[in-house]
């Protein structure tokens, strides 16, 4: 990943679209877990890759190119939530009941929607993208035992929901 970053500095297009290819199940799985609808990750993941390109060459060290870019998706995420102010519109929420209830994703999703925003988004970096507990803190601009504290009470908080239901 450091070289694709190197070229993508030294301006290779090609470069920087291999380099956003392999970050875009990692970005949507980020800014899905934020935003909970498909079309407000896109765009989140849109203003971010943008973004990345835009200001690929503040990034200090190439080695942390992934976690500059979650760092600067949650950023896009945080701002769409402010200026939303977490209202959803009536129709999404029919749409949302007409979901199959069976499929272990759903049910997963569900679960993991169900917890605090904070602890939702270190389960899923930490499970999910396979980030250090050190990149976490990084990329949410925290603390590593901040971090390792949210994890286990995120652990905690979705066993608890997962044996209620």
């Amino acid at each position: 990943m450091e070289e694709l970053v190197r070229r993508a500095r030294a301006g290779d297009g090609r470069a920087f679209v291999e380099l956003m290819e392999g970050q875009k199940s990692t970005m949507y799985k980020v800014a899905r877990s934020y935003l909970h609808n498909d079309a407000d990750a896109a765009d989140a993941i849109s203003e971010a890759v943008l973004a990345c390109f835009e200001k690929l060459d503040t990034l200090r060290q190439p080695q942390y190119f992934r976690t500059w870019m979650v760092r600067i998706l949650i950023r896009k995420c945080q701002d769409m939530l402010r200026e939303r102010k977490r209202s959803v519109p009536l129709d999404e929420i029919a749409e949302a009941g007409r979901e199959d209830p069976g499929h272990a994703r759903v049910e997963f999703l569900a679960l993991l929607d169900s917890l605090d925003e904070k602890y939702r988004t270190v389960l899923l970096l930490y499970y999910g993208e396979g980030f250090s507990v050190g990149e976490i803190a990084q990329a949410m601009g925290l603390k590593a035992d901040t971090v390792k504290t949210r994890l286990k009470q995120a652990r905690a908080g979705f066993k608890m929901i997962y044996e209620a239901e």
